[in-house]
């Protein structure tokens, strides 16, 4: 008895279908070992002009790739502990590499804040300070730029244009312009990240704004409210909880950018670790990245907790809008 299966006969539309796909399938592939190829290519071409520019010495120093992760080893695994808490070092010298306990910020006589705690504060603070700002003018700037709101063309275009200057460049070239007008510290910073802030805060806003529920609005116009009572009594209630969500995420990107700009002249644990790399403080480093490390995944667990408050689990289920 034969088992062969039977060939189906197809019809002139099914042939038309599958000779269609045959061409798509076709293309995807062409695209995709195109695309392949086309990312060698230029992978190649980076390495070799990286291989010229440094005299031919690019290929011959990656052996050499994590030489720096050796070098951070300290001397004990309790160095990271004293470092971190400023506590003495029997390894004391009289030099800058153990001198833990000069940092101490003392708030009374016999109680002090651990140099790296104290400048993990400062740089929170930067960021919550910045947010603060960005949050408020974004606040007062969105309503001006949503098109459910405002009927004025050229104050939209305004008013979205000049949140996108605001946004247009990152945080580190904006600290730098003014770093060098107010010198190195924290003011410069909190300006510099306050400003990226106001831009990435009211693009977000004005677009929550115009996905508003507009009835409550159009009864308080229907019944004589002005257009501030309109906004305030009509649309901040419903958009509130998303502007909120939404400032707990950009304070999160905010500590991040914080310690960059600290780096660079900012103040902060930026600042702090630029100086331990730089000179070769193993203990330090190790100190100051499990320090910031923590602080990030504890700022990220309080934002996530409170924007879950906010908006509701729902938002965060499964197959759910959030």
């Amino acid at each position: 008895m034969s088992t062969a299966i039977p060939s189906v006969q197809r019809s002139a539309e099914g042939r038309l279908v599958e000779r269609h796909w045959q061409e798509m399938l076709f293309k995807r592939r062409l695209y995709t070992w195109g695309g392949i190829f086309g990312l060698a290519v230029i992978l190649a071409a980076s390495l070799w002009f990286a291989n010229e520019t440094n005299a031919g010495k690019f290929f011959d120093r990656l052996p050499h790739f994590f030489d720096f992760i050796g070098d951070l080893i300290p001397r004990s695994g309790a160095e990271i502990w004293r470092a971190m808490f400023d506590l003495p070092s029997p390894y004391a010298d009289g030099s800058l590499k153990y001198n833990y306990p000069d940092g101490r910020f003392y708030l009374t006589e016999n109680i002090y804040v651990p140099e790296y705690v104290y400048k993990m504060i400062e740089t929170i603070n930067i960021a919550l300070v910045a947010t603060l700002i960005g949050f408020t003018f974004g606040f007062l700037l969105c309503f001006l730029a949503a098109r459910n709101l405002t009927t004025r063309r050229w104050l939209r275009f305004f008013v979205r244009r000049f949140m996108e200057l605001l946004r247009a460049f990152p945080e580190i070239v904006i600290a730098g312009f003014f770093l060098a007008i107010l010198s190195l510290g924290p003011i410069p910073a909190v300006i510099a990240v306050a400003i990226h802030t106001i831009g990435a805060l009211g693009k977000m806003f004005f677009e929550v704004v115009e996905n508003a529920d507009m009835r409550p609005e159009e009864g308080l116009r229907a019944s004589g409210g002005n257009w501030v009572e309109r906004v305030w009594f009509g649309i901040v209630p419903q958009v509130m909880p998303n502007f909120l969500s939404y400032a707990l995420l950009r304070f999160k990107i905010n500590v991040r950018a914080s310690t960059i700009i600290g780096a660079v002249g900012g103040g902060g644990i930026g600042e702090t670790l630029r100086l331990s790399i730089s000179r070769g403080h193993e203990a330090k480093t190790l100190a100051i990245i499990i320090l910031l490390f923590a602080t990030i995944v504890a700022v990220d667990q309080i934002s996530a907790h409170l924007r879950k408050r906010l908006v509701g689990n729902q938002a965060f289920e499964f197959g759910r809008g959030g």
